[in-house]
């Protein structure tokens, strides 16, 4: 008999997480599960799902690749005429969720959300492809289009336009960054009692650890 989806479970079991073993930095215990998932050599272990909201509360998620983070924060880059841009110019608030499966592992992160510069802007946009970078000029992101045809069309126009030339970052589109006021941190455990660590950022800058119930 085929199972149903109300029978599909796993048991976690590979590790537990404890206050006592997280470095008291939430950025420096990111950037530890983060290298080991890169160790692991999961697919993508920079996607994350970004949830955002109109001013009036309707919320919305998607997924976008991470890429950059330090202790100001977690960067991703997009259309600022997007979705996802218009609600973060509306409601300046965003939560993040990573999900590593295969390290039985989740990272939470929400706080407020800032443009980076436009040099760190610049400096990502000219890093990317040939055809990324004319994508960026080509997609006016999360607006009805005819058809894909209508895409291909103006990526070849402006293959032809930027022939030999710089592409010039489209000001409509830049980097975005989630600067953290709570990140937590989630490790699969058996019968499901998993561990689940907080961080909170006090008024000081430090930050504060507690222990969740799952």
């Amino acid at each position: 008999m085929d199972k149903t989806i109300a029978d599909l479970r796993k048991d976690y079991t590979l590790e537990g997480l404890s206050v006592s073993e997280v470095d008291l930095n939430p950025f420096r215990q990111f950037k530890k599960w983060f290298n080991q998932a890169l160790d692991a050599q999961l697919p993508e272990p920079n996607a994350m799902t970004i949830a955002t909201a109109t001013s009036d509360g309707n919320p919305s998620a998607r997924m976008v690749l991470l890429k950059d983070f330090d202790e100001r924060g977690f960067v991703f880059y997009t259309n600022y005429n997007s979705q996802k841009g218009q609600e973060l110019a509306e409601n300046p608030q965003a939560s993040l969720v990573f999900w590593w499966a295969e390290l039985e592992r989740q990272v939470r992160i929400s706080g407020r959300v800032e443009k980076v510069s436009e040099y760190e802007s610049d400096e990502y946009f000219h890093s990317r492809p040939l055809n990324s970078r004319l994508g960026a000029w080509a997609s006016n992101q999360s607006e009805v289009i005819e058809n894909r045809e209508v895409l291909e069309q103006r990526l070849q126009e402006l293959q032809v336009k930027y022939e030999n030339q710089d592409v010039p970052r489209p000001q409509h589109w830049g980097g975005v960054r989630v600067i953290p006021t709570k990140i937590e941190f989630w490790q699969g455990r058996p019968s499901r009692l998993h561990d689940r660590l907080l961080y909170t950022c006090l008024d000081d800058k430090t930050w504060k650890i507690e222990r969740l119930s799952p």
